[in-house]
């Protein structure tokens, strides 16, 4: 009996992978501040130049996090040292403060859209940058130090049709 339990265990864990994530990578924030300085780097090499793929950008928040929204500011370069640079706006909570991230506790993780349906078309090691752009209504200088993000990462997934 314990081992029809054990063998149906691994067969639910293999099951329950994903099996279109090509690349999942995170960093730690020091203390769960993200300075606007600290621009966050991740590689993506040995990319399928057929297929079409999504890229998300993951934030993982808590209950510090003090805003209802998050700008960043997202860049990707290619082998040729192209550059597509975007400024990127995420709701990260509803009107009632409720939190739209998953996750049990205090910390909640978000999946939010970066490029859906992208062909890296050359080979070579693509870049992406990504980096918070936050400010206060009416100032022109940013928030510094950004509290309550606790992780950033990207996810690249082959495309679902």
């Amino acid at each position: 009996m314990r081992s029809i339990f054990c063998c149906f265990l691994v067969l639910v864990l293999f099951a329950s992978c994903d099996s279109n994530i090509i690349k999942s990578e995170y960093r730690t924030l020091e203390d769960g501040v993200w300075n606007k300085d600290n621009v966050l780097e991740f590689s993506l090499s040995e990319m399928d130049t057929v297929t079409e793929h999504d890229i998300f950008i993951n934030v993982r928040n808590d209950n510090t996090f003090p805003y209802s929204n998050l700008f960043i500011i997202a860049a990707l370069t290619t082998p040729e040292g192209e550059v597509t640079k975007d400024t990127l706006e995420y709701a990260m909570s509803l009107p009632d403060g409720t939190w739209l991230g998953k996750g049990n506790g205090s910390i909640k993780e978000s999946k939010l859209w970066y490029k859906e349906n992208i062909v890296f078309s050359t080979s070579g090691v693509y870049t992406i940058e990504v980096s918070q752009a936050m400010r206060k209504n009416g100032n022109v200088s940013g928030i510094i130090n950004l509290e309550g993000i606790t992780d950033v990462g990207i996810e690249v997934t082959k495309s679902t049709p």
